[in-house]
């Protein structure tokens, strides 16, 4: 069975052919926390900068995705009666690896741009 929801989702999908780039901003990707390089070089401004500020990207980038996910965790450990909803433990423990993924990536990514 089909719901609204589903119908707006496809809506929001970009269409078969064409890129992310065409729907999205490479700031507007870098503020809703995504911070991969690869994902970044889609957008053709990313070639057009210089290392240093590629890294000031990725940092600000990263630092969004901290914000979010510490969002989402203060989010799930605020509901009431945790202790009656063991699915949301799960959850947490979802958001913490994902927070320590940031963390390690953050890691290999600052040695990867140190290299220059």
């Amino acid at each position: 069975m089909r719901g609204e929801f589903d119908d707006e989702f496809e809506k929001s999908q970009p269409k078969k052919g064409h890129s992310i780039a065409n729907t999205m901003t490479l700031q507007k990707a870098v503020d809703m926390g995504e911070y991969d390089p690869e994902f970044l070089a889609n957008f053709p401004e990313w070639h057009q900068l210089t290392r240093m500020m590629q890294w000031r990207y990725v940092r600000e980038a990263i630092k969004n995705r901290k914000r979010f996910l510490l969002l989402q965790w203060a989010e799930v450990t605020n509901t009431l009666d945790l202790r009656l909803k063991p699915e949301l433990k799960e959850a947490l423990r979802n958001i913490e690896k994902q927070q320590e993924k940031v963390n390690q990536d953050e890691e290999k990514l600052q040695v990867e741009f140190a290299k220059g």
